[in-house]
């Protein structure tokens, strides 16, 4: 009986890592990087939607030294990303339809050449033009000393190399693709907090998803926050684009962003002067924890929906900065376990989460490319069927102050 089930488990192993094809590209453990490197699946030998997955080294200016990875499926989405700037999101396209935003940073910014600490821990912002970047997982939210030190603008992980890289692709139909990347957040006497990234796509579809493996890897207890901060501009933002999601309440991030309630949910076209404002927004989930919200632009037939886990990604904010086109014409749709306010505003306010030695927590996100009106409509469905007939409470009184 032990021997047919060892040989039952030996085969099962054999076929699971049969079923798939994994390519290192990086591994800071044995010194070793592929550089430029390309699979497609014509060379695979894989019938199905047509696709390729790129990794480019950059040069010149200050993205000297960048990787970018480009997965690109001829019939579906081509997706960017960097593992330099923590397996960020630089953009993804397909449909006619493009998932990002035109930020004044043009370049892929090598973090060697951001100090996190500079304009009064600011920093962050000299690189800051990504579709979806990770805030956190140490801190997040907006600097502040405390402790003896000062916790920069959505902490590091957004600007930490990615430590090991790796592509899995699947050998059955309809073979997902798999990226991942583990990001290190270790520092002598402070924190060893080490997230594996992944990244999930099926060639031809419309949608994908992260999954995210957060491990404490001290010996001691240690506090962690994410918000995962995605964002949108052209063609789906534009004058009268909506922001839907399902509501238990709604509530400006500050005094300026009280001049915003009447109208937080709708958008204006780029208008010089704005600023930016904030909305702090508590998610109403199914029976499962699901939840989702969507930037739709004016006609109702492009858009972007985000599908998340409240039990992982409690809160959620909301970033409508409509300023000029030059200046950064974006929303932010960020699903999070904290809001933007200084990490000790979050801890009075008993959003800090920790994770005790050896411990592990994930976090699931859906991005989907709504490229037709039947699509938004099926999110509009979906997100009205999860708010029933509760009411949203709105209040004009940040639930905090910096």
């Amino acid at each position: 009986m032990k021997k047919t089930l060892l040989l039952t488990s030996l085969a099962l192993l054999v076929s699971a890592q049969a079923s798939a094809q994994t390519w290192v590209l990086t591994n800071a453990e044995k010194g070793t990087d592929k550089g430029d490197w390309r699979i497609t699946s014509q060379q695979l030998n894989l019938k199905g939607a047509p696709f390729s997955i790129e990794q480019k080294v950059l040069h010149g200016g200050k993205q000297e030294g960048s990787k970018i990875i480009t997965l690109a499926s001829e019939n579906g989405l081509t997706i960017v990303l960097s593992p330099t700037r923590g397996m960020n999101l630089l953009h993804a396209q397909g449909f006619g339809v493009r998932l990002g935003w035109d930020s004044p940073v043009k370049e892929v910014v090598n973090p060697a050449f951001i100090n996190l600490e500079s304009r009064n821990g600011l920093g962050w912002l000299e690189g800051f033009n990504e579709m979806m970047v990770r805030c956190g997982y140490e801190w997040t939210g907006h600097p502040t000393t405390a402790d003896g030190q000062l916790y920069t603008l959505h902490g590091k992980a957004g600007n930490t190399p990615a430590s090991r890289v790796e592509v899995e692709v699947s050998e059955s139909a309809p073979y997902e693709i798999r990226i991942r990347g583990l990001i290190k957040e270790s520092t002598f006497k402070k924190a060893d907090l080490q997230t594996m990234t992944e990244l999930r796509y099926v060639p031809g579809s419309n949608s994908f998803s992260l999954h995210d493996v957060l491990t404490n890897h001290a010996d001691y207890p240690h506090d962690y926050q994410i918000i995962y901060h995605s964002n949108f501009g052209k063609p789906i933002l534009e004058e009268g684009a909506r922001f839907i999601a399902p509501l238990a309440n709604v509530s400006p991030f500050n005094d300026y962003a009280k001049g915003g309630m009447k109208a937080w949910n709708t958008y204006s076209a780029p208008t010089k002067d704005f600023d930016e404002m904030v909305f702090n927004l508590t998610p109403l989930a199914d029976a499962n924890q699901q939840t989702l919200a969507a930037v739709i632009n004016k006609a109702g037939d492009k858009g972007a929906a985000i599908g998340f886990n409240v039990s992982q990604l409690p809160v959620l904010t909301m970033w409508k900065n409509t300023d000029t086109e030059k200046q950064g014409y974006v929303t932010g749709i960020e699903p999070g376990t904290s809001y933007a306010y200084p990490v000790t505003i979050e801890r009075e306010q008993k959003r800090v989460k920790q994770l005790a030695p050896g411990a592990s927590t994930q976090f699931d996100l859906t991005y989907t490319l709504l490229h037709s009106s039947e699509q938004v409509a099926d999110v509009e469905k979906q997100v009205a069927a999860i708010q029933g007939d509760k009411q949203t409470q709105a209040s004009d009184t940040p639930i905090a102050k910096e």
